[in-house]
């Protein structure tokens, strides 16, 4: 791993007694199934104190954010992997309400309760090839508090009548919160100087990601790679000199056409298509949108794509990779102490 990380990072080679600190977390890791300093402490029948080992960890100059990179670099060597999918999104994990010393930790709504918890929101990238799935980026998320108490007291102003120009004026975002799609397309940079020899065919992401300056920006830094994401149904489309919501274009022309799809592990789908090359008023350029119904399902979504000459077949087959991610989720948060 030392080998690989002095191939990524020059000059970032770690001392032995790092090497030795890095190896006994991995190994407590593997043994306790768990990212947890306390259960190392007990396995250690306390020769590994609690605090001697957050102090270490906090403080020792080891290189954290390449360990990923590295990890990734090795496995994608070790099973030959030349090309894949990248996909983004993101996942609330809630805490409590009363923690506030965790990392990016801020008031989120709680699903569960309709209440509001303390959580912390990560932004995942995921490389889907044609043999393994595997994290290659993360992010944590956490809204700029200034924008958000502004965002607040301007609503409150507004609903008491006070007119805009004697409100509070918006004030700029802080660069040490930045939103959700920059936080995307930093880790999409971060992949492509970390593994350049990696094809990238196509990068997925659903609707939060459906604006012009992540698809415009995911094609660029993907090397022009097809962007797929999903627009909300009251967005606005251009045809032939009139503007109305995707809705109502895809509702006015057919019932759409009904096929059959494959999804991965080859269990074969029922969906209903219509699809058209159309100007996306939001995105100010012509989009390949589709409008897409799975079987049993009574609503379409909207699906938006960047490169206009692929096929409307092989755009919903690529997207049906995204909800790989949903599934890595869940996966991920039963093993070692991630979902605690």
């Amino acid at each position: 791993m030392n080998d690989a990380l002095n191939q990524l990072k020059p000059g970032a080679a770690l001392t032995r007694i790092q090497a030795a600190w890095l190896g006994a977390c991995l190994t407590g890791i593997l043994l306790m199934n768990s990212v947890c300093w306390a259960k190392f402490e007990r396995a250690s029948l306390g020769d590994c104190k609690v605090a001697a080992l957050s102090w270490v960890f906090r403080k020792a100059s080891i290189p954290w954010d390449w360990l990923l990179r590295v990890s990734v670099v090795l496995i994608l060597k070790r099973y030959g992997i030349t090309e894949g999918v990248l996909v983004f999104d993101e996942s609330d994990r809630a805490r409590s309400k009363s923690t506030k010393r965790i990392y990016k930790v801020y008031k989120q709504k709680h699903k569960g309760s309709g209440g509001y918890v303390n959580g912390q929101t990560i932004v995942l990238l995921l490389l889907v090839t044609s043999s393994i799935t595997v994290p290659v980026g993360f992010f944590f998320y956490m809204p700029d508090p200034a924008l958000k108490q502004w965002d607040k007291e301007d609503k409150r102003l507004k609903k008491s009548g006070i007119a805009k120009k004697d409100r509070p004026i918006k004030p700029e975002r802080d660069s040490a919160y930045p939103t959700k799609t920059e936080i995307a397309l930093g880790l999409l940079k971060e992949f492509k100087v970390a593994h350049s020899l990696i094809k990238i065919k196509g990068v997925l992401a659903d609707a939060l990601y459906g604006e012009k300056a992540f698809m415009d920006e995911a094609a660029k830094g993907s090397g022009g790679s097809q962007v797929i994401s999903q627009l909300r149904k009251n967005q606005n489309i251009e045809y032939r000199g009139r503007i109305r919501s995707v809705e109502s274009h895809f509702n006015s022309i057919n019932k759409g056409i009904h096929q059959i799809i494959r999804v991965r592990g080859g269990k074969e789908i029922k969906v209903t298509v219509s699809s058209a090359r159309l100007k996306v008023s939001s995105h100010s350029k012509k989009r390949f949108v589709i409008a897409l119904k799975y079987d049993g399902e009574n609503d379409y979504r909207y699906l938006v794509a960047t490169d206009l000459t692929w096929r409307t077949q092989d755009i919903i087959q690529a997207y049906t990779l995204r909800w790989l991610i949903e599934v890595f989720f869940e996966d991920w948060k039963l093993y070692e102490g991630w979902g605690a």
